[in-house]
Parts: C-alpha cells; sequence; structure tokens
C-alpha cells in the first residue's frame, strides 16, 4: 500500500496550487479518500473528503469555497485544488486512504 503525495510548493497569497496523491496496492475505487494538514504547533486537520464514486465531497469550514477535492478512480489518484490561498493555509497535506493508510505528506507554504 502506497500513497505519494505531489504539488506542494511555495506559493503567494491569492495564488493557486493543485496536490496530487497517487495510490497503489489497494482497490483504490472502492474507499474514501480524504485531505488532512497539520500546521507548525498545532494538530492534524482535516480538509477535505470524497466519498468513493466521487459524488459527494465534503469540507472544512475554514476552505470551503477556495478549495476542491477530486479523484479519478481510472488513474487511482486524487487531487485538492486549492485556490485563493492564505498564509494561514501553510502546512504540510497529508492524503488519507480509508481503513488508515496515509501518505509522507506535502510541505505547502503561502507567503510573499
Amino acid at each position: 500500500v502506497q500513497l505519494v503525495e505531489s504539488g506542494g510548493g511555495l506559493v503567494q497569497p491569492g495564488g493557486s496550487l493543485r496536490l496530487s496523491c497517487a495510490a497503489s496496492g489497494f482497490a483504490f475505487s472502492r474507499y474514501y479518500m480524504r485531505w488532512y494538514r497539520q500546521a507548525p504547533g498545532k494538530e492534524r486537520e482535516l480538509v477535505a473528503t470524497i466519498h468513493s464514486a466521487g459524488t459527494s465531497t465534503n469540507y472544512a469550514d475554514s476552505v470551503k469555497g477556495r478549495f476542491t477535492i477530486s479523484r479519478d478512480n481510472a488513474k487511482n489518484t486524487v487531487y485538492l485544488q486549492m485556490n485563493s490561498l492564505k498564509p494561514e493555509d501553510t502546512a504540510v497535506y497529508y492524503c488519507y486512504a480509508q481503513g488508515g493508510r496515509w501518505g509522507q505528506g506535502t510541505q505547502v507554504t503561502v507567503s510573499s
């Protein structure tokens, strides 16, 4: 089982990033997927959830209207499109698969 995130980096406030999480080793299309984030000195926070077929999504209030979670079951990949980024979005972003599977994380830094 492997989850590999990519797409993090440094972006200015108001900018956009798209995170990807490539999954392997399990039946990806059967499970819900999530993105979490953890800022320095803070607890890990649930950002967004997408259910197995991709037809149902949920978001933390802090990102609603700015972030979009999506998935491509043919590519075993889940995405997080992040728009209108704010400095408080700075964190390590983790991909999570139902059943307790975690990626290694990707750093997102929002700063001018």
